[in-house]
């Protein structure tokens, strides 16, 4: 992973700024991160947050309908948006000599995009087949991300669908656009980062040029989503009419990751002792010795780690044949917990996590799109770009005792139990 000095500055109008210059290649990277995402939607306006993010590329205040994708595509780039649970992300990849065509194009809709009917109902009904798409007509859709959460949490923000419900979506207006823009694309919600082929100086004045006369507006309030960890085992059913076998979704809540990373970081290692590789606890035991399961998967983050605030989920996931008890699946996964428990992983086992790992963010922060996002949504959600260097020696530093303690925590008095069952009667 390239690492390069950080350059952080803060416009007049509160928009914050990082810059990583790294000369290795003749491309940059360009990303802005909102303090949005799913868990700050109104109430009644599920998968708003999606949905606006598609408006963002639906033109803006000098650029017709498409105008944003030709500019980036004959300059030879890519680009592209994400809605997570605490903040949305739009990014270009370009090469350096583009640098001001990105800065001008993510200014002016930061200033001002084009909120229309036409392009409010068009993508309504964009949303609408993605939905269809990757959740309704799919097998396991929605698996474990939508299904699990309102099982594990009991608060509108932790627990509601951010993809969206068809009739919530339906009933979007153009003031509710107006007022999610005002209230949460303002520059002080948000944070450019400028990664790659670039100098510092000249960064500097375009971003003052292109940035700097972006009206000021205040930057909202974010209310704690903190909710009591359950005190009981929680359940729930759901019938899935594509699943070909049954399934289910274990879920926890994890330490803090911004006030309790390095306890974070336990449970990213927790999930490769359980479900990395072959040799792995719950592979070895339910793949290979017993079997009785045909996929199991642990990870920290429904959509993956370092994408939320508190409160974050770790899940487990298992795939298994209609003749397995989900109880014993459970006990097999409690049994395997207990032991890690009361005996900390062997130094080689640790090890083999750790540097896995290690390895894969120096792989991915090596791409130059990765390492954008990556300085971008630390620099929002942990007030800190620099810890996308850190990370790789902080998880390598995660002691067998950390991991136990970790294990310990994952309780069956204080979960989730998601049992997908196939619809053997469903339409296909």
């Amino acid at each position: 992973m390239a690492v390069s000095e950080l350059h952080r500055f803060t416009l007049d109008n509160g928009l914050r700024v990082v810059l990583a210059p790294d000369p290795t290649a003749p491309v940059v990277g360009v990303s802005v991160h909102y303090d949005v995402g799913f868990r700050s939607e109104p109430e009644g306006r599920t998968g708003f947050a999606h949905l606006f993010e598609h408006l963002m590329f639906q033109g803006s205040e000098s650029l017709e309908k498409l105008a944003h994708f030709r500019h980036v595509q004959s300059s030879g780039g890519t680009f592209n948006g994400s809605t997570h649970p605490d903040y949305t992300d739009y990014f270009e990849v370009l090469p350096s000599a583009a640098l001001e065509r990105a800065l001008f194009l993510e200014a002016d809709r930061m200033r001002a995009p084009k909120l229309t009917r036409e392009n409010l109902a068009n993508q309504i009904d964009v949303v609408k087949e993605e939905i269809r798409l990757n959740v309704l007509n799919r097998p396991y859709g929605g698996f474990p991300w939508i299904l699990l959460p309102p099982v594990l949490y009991s608060t509108f923000p932790n627990a509601h669908n951010g993809y969206g419900d068809f009739t919530d979506l339906e009933q979007a207006t153009l003031d509710d656009c107006a007022a999610f823009f005002d209230t949460y694309y303002a520059p002080a919600n948000a944070v450019l980062t400028v990664a790659g082929d670039l100098d510092v100086d000249r960064t500097r004045d375009l971003v003052d040029e292109h940035f700097g006369d972006v009206p000021a507006r205040a930057r909202p309030h974010r209310p704690s989503f903190a909710e009591p960890a359950p005190d009981s085992e929680l359940r729930a059913t759901h019938t899935d009419p594509h699943a070909p076998l049954p399934a289910l979704a274990v879920g926890y809540r994890m330490p803090d990751p911004v006030n309790e990373l390095d306890g974070y970081l336990a449970n990213l290692v927790l999930a490769g002792v359980l479900t990395e590789g072959d040799s792995s606890r719950l592979q070895q035991r339910m793949v290979h010795r017993e079997p009785l399961v045909t996929d199991i998967n642990a990870g920290a983050g429904l959509f993956g780690p370092f994408e939320a605030r508190d409160p974050d989920t770790f899940s487990v996931t298992a795939v298994h044949a209609p003749d397995v008890a989900p109880e014993t699946v459970l006990g097999a996964l409690d049994a395997e917990l207990g032991e890690l428990a009361a005996t900390p992983p062997g130094e080689s086992e640790l090890a083999k996590v750790t540097a896995r790992w290690s390895a894969n963010l120096h792989a991915d922060h090596d791409r130059l799109v990765s390492r954008t996002l990556a300085l971008g949504s630390m620099e929002l959600l942990h007030g800190d770009a620099a810890l996308v260097y850190e990370l790789p020696e902080r998880i390598a530093a995660v002691t067998a005792k950390q991991v136990s303690e970790a294990a310990e925590a994952l309780r069956p008095d204080s979960r989730a139990v998601l049992v997908v069952e196939p619809d053997q009667g469903g339409t296909q």
